[in-house]
């Protein structure tokens, strides 16, 4: 019997390159319960996927043979992919080269998992560039150069 337990949860996200406004509510509609089954299929759980036209958030719970690195690197290869597949008229391109991931604690679930599915309204007072700056101020962290997964 092993005696190993962890509990690792971040909260992933990452923009379309360029931060160009391509998904649309129908390629969401589709594109989060996608990005769950990648996750699920990974190994991983996607406790919570949301987002608006140029971004994504996705709350996960990581298996302790998985960094962040390859998680994220998973879910965007596979959803990019799929995107260009099955939305060919869409100018999407694929994702942005960076992306920020932040963890959190057990008790922050709710929360978080409430303001990803409260994107589009949050998104009506703050742009994506705020929020993410918020972010990197919260975790203590900075941009280099200023610029957004620069």
């Amino acid at each position: 019997m092993s005696h190993t337990y962890h509990s690792l949860l971040v909260h992933v996200v990452f923009a379309t390159k360029d931060r160009i406004r391509t998904l649309t509510p129908e390629i969401r509609a589709r594109l989060f319960p996608l990005i769950g089954g990648i996750a699920r299929e990974r190994g991983m759980t996607a406790l919570c996927v949301g987002g608006v036209e140029d971004h994504v958030h996705v709350l996960l719970r990581l298996p302790s043979t998985m960094d962040v690195a390859r998680a994220v690197q998973l879910i965007k290869g596979e959803s990019s992919g799929w995107v260009a597949k099955e939305f060919p008229q869409s100018t999407f391109v694929g994702w942005q080269e960076g992306y920020g991931a932040f963890t959190i604690g057990v008790s922050q679930v709710e929360a978080t998992v409430r303001y990803i599915e409260q994107q589009e309204e949050h998104h009506r007072k703050k742009t994506f560039e705020e929020e993410f700056a918020q972010f990197l101020k919260k975790n203590h962290l900075e941009l280099p150069g200023g610029g957004v997964f620069a």
